[in-house]
């Protein structure tokens, strides 16, 4: 049994098919379908029913996935004990993300931290909050930037820094809210809305801000990826809450809600007060040192000195 089979495997679990998680190992789905069936082959079971659109596991695959992240993870962990002895030149770090972050500019600030560090393998994962916590948890993650339900990490995780995004109503243009510029909550109980998916960051903070404000919102479309809830809103479809950023960057009006202002806290977080990969730990301060270049940055707490 191979390492790289497990990874591939876990890749399998992570993505829910065999081309997402080719995808995500930068190889050909049938190397990744290869090397899975000589896993299987080697422990005599199928590790994976392949008959639905969806492929889930089976018994034996069950019985295997805690078992092939411990070894992972006792892998990571030798090769972040050479990459603390090799001075950084080698690595691998794992950084998770909700995908309506705006806070930071993530490929801006990865593409720096390669120059810093070029022979440290970075891996991005977006995903909702919940399965990022469970992955940081898991080991699966070295890092995730969460946006919790509340202001604090997750149990059992430490934030190593966090921001405040402001969330604006986005309109299509000409809208009657366009023109005016700013509203109230109690105003929109007409307005149809487009929802981001359960369970993200942004659906969490839209949802407790409307519940405060007893704003019961009528929803006629929900959706899984943001730049198609930009387009529904821009279609007339109706109107969402968006990070500011978001909705300038698509070009829609921007409406400013009075009383209360909403907002996000975004938290950069980990498991311990340092984690235990010097990569990174690396990253968490190459984060932290960023912040000027953050757009509102919000008292980011410094990494753990080591």
């Amino acid at each position: 049994m191979e390492m790289r089979q497990l990874r591939h495997f876990m890749a399998v679990v992570t993505e829910g098919s065999f081309t997402a998680a080719a995808r995500a190992e930068l190889i050909v789905q049938s190397a990744l379908s290869t090397s899975v069936k000589n896993l299987e082959r080697e422990l005599g079971a199928d590790l994976f029913d392949r008959t639905g659109r969806r492929v889930v596991l089976t018994e034996a695959g069950r019985a295997l996935l805690p078992q092939a992240r411990a070894l992972l993870a006792g892998a990571q962990a030798a090769r972040d004990a050479v990459a603390a002895v090799a001075g950084l030149s080698t690595g691998r770090v794992s950084i998770g993300t909700i995908q309506t972050l705006t806070c930071v500019d993530l490929p801006a600030e990865l593409a720096a931290f390669h120059e810093e560090h070029p022979g440290i393998q970075v891996s991005v994962r977006d995903a909702t909050v919940g399965e990022l916590t469970e992955a940081l948890r898991a080991g699966e993650l070295d890092l995730a930037f969460l946006a919790p339900d509340a202001h604090e990490p997750p149990e059992g995780l430490h934030g190593y820094a966090d921001w405040h995004e402001e969330l604006v109503l986005i309109t299509a243009p000409g809208h009657p809210l366009a023109e005016a510029g700013r509203t109230l909550i109690r105003d929109l109980a007409d307005e149809p809305f487009v929802d981001f998916r359960a369970g993200t960051g942004l659906e969490t903070a839209v949802r407790r801000l409307a519940a405060h404000c007893g704003l019961e919102r009528r929803i006629t479309c929900d959706v899984t990826q943001i730049g198609l809830l930009v387009e529904l809103v821009r279609a007339g479809i109706g109107v969402a809450f968006v990070p500011r950023a978001i909705g300038e960057r698509a070009g829609l009006p921007c409406v400013r809600i009075r009383q209360p202002e909403p907002g996000r806290t975004v938290v950069l977080a980990g498991r311990g007060a340092r984690p235990r990969n010097p990569a990174a730990v690396a990253l968490v301060r190459h984060f932290t040192d960023a912040a000027p270049a953050a757009a509102g940055r919000r008292a980011g707490r410094r990494p753990a000195a080591g």
